[in-house]
């Protein structure tokens, strides 16, 4: 179970520190996990890694395809494999590799993809993913993940060591708000309900959640009640939570920091239409590719915000409405 911060202040932990934490409690309780990274070990933040297991971790270069490979190799041979490198190279350069050497041969490989969106910040476009899980998604039986925050992302990781199959987790680097209390749980494949309300759902997930809960304040001031939910799991999406919601609030708003083609709110549309089709309207990237910018910046660029956020919900109820 889960339990809510009464306010999103920023993590005195940073992501990439939660990440390298789980991987080191996971290495201790099982030896076969084993970690690598495509010549970015100081900006993953897996220094402690591979200092504390040597024989367990591997820098494999600039050549994000080959790491794919060799864990794909790693896993048939038994052992549970953890990959980094930033979302474009995880998702892009990689995908024949993901697709064929682990999906299609059923192995067990978990992928970290950091960076994403908006967070990619200063190396710009060409580092800026805003379609990774768009590319991965229509892959079989690939399990896609956006943690919220670094208390969500050290349980994942020990999560994940003892399920099997190939997943991708689209992880903030840096800072991010600090959403759960220490101790919370979470089941994979499951939405979190972290506010209740009747007149329009709030679906957000990674650095949109804050922004979500925001825009709630804001409609609240307004007499709007608006149901926040954390969809951290993107594939397989919760399509019962899904269903749920449009009968119990008749329309949505989906944020994603991510293009609104083929990412959160397609795959949240798609369920609805299958079981309750209602208004969606999508906050997202809006089919651009990225620039250079700080966060703040790129979010107000690419309309990431509780406003947009708050304005999309008053169009979509107003849609129900009618």
């Amino acid at each position: 179970m889960f339990t809510v911060k009464d306010s999103f202040e920023t993590s005195r932990t940073l992501m990439r520190d939660a990440c390298c934490q789980g991987l080191l409690d996971a290495a201790e309780k099982n030896p076969d996990v084993v970690v690598l990274d495509a010549d970015l070990v100081n900006s993953s933040g897996l220094k402690p890694f591979f200092k504390h297991y040597p024989d367990r971790a591997f820098d494999c270069g600039v050549a994000e395809a080959n790491m794919i490979g060799i864990a794909a190799g790693l896993s048939a041979a038994g052992k549970i494999p953890f990959t980094h490198t930033f979302g474009c190279f995880a998702s892009r350069r990689v995908c024949d590799q993901i697709m064929i050497s682990c999906a299609y041969a059923h192995l067990n490989v978990k992928m970290i993809g950091s960076d994403p969106g908006v967070t990619a910040s200063k190396n710009g476009g060409t580092h800026m993913p805003f379609e990774d899980m768009a590319v991965l998604r229509a892959i079989p039986e690939i399990t896609l993940i956006e943690p919220s925050d670094p208390v969500m992302m050290r349980w994942l990781i020990g999560q994940l060591v003892e399920q099997y199959g190939v997943y991708y987790i689209r992880m903030v680097r840096k800072e991010a708000a600090s959403v759960y209390e220490e101790g919370s749980t979470f089941e994979i494949g499951k939405g979190n309900v972290l506010q209740d309300g009747s007149d329009v759902t709030l679906f957000a997930s990674g650095i949109m959640v804050e922004e979500a809960m925001k825009a709630a304040t804001l409609l609240h001031a307004e007499g709007i009640s608006a149901r926040v939910v954390d969809m951290f799991t993107w594939k397989p999406i919760d399509a019962e939570l899904v269903a749920r919601c449009a009968r119990e609030t008749g329309c949505f708003v989906t944020a994603e920091n991510h293009n609104v083609l083929g990412g959160l709110g397609s795959a949240i549309a798609e369920a609805a239409v299958q079981s309750v089709p209602v208004p969606i309207e999508m906050v997202g990237v809006k089919d651009r590719f990225g620039q250079v910018g700080s966060v703040s910046f790129l979010k107000e660029e690419y309309g990431l915000t509780a406003l947009e956020i708050f304005d999309a919900a008053k169009r979509s109820i107003a849609r129900k409405r009618g």
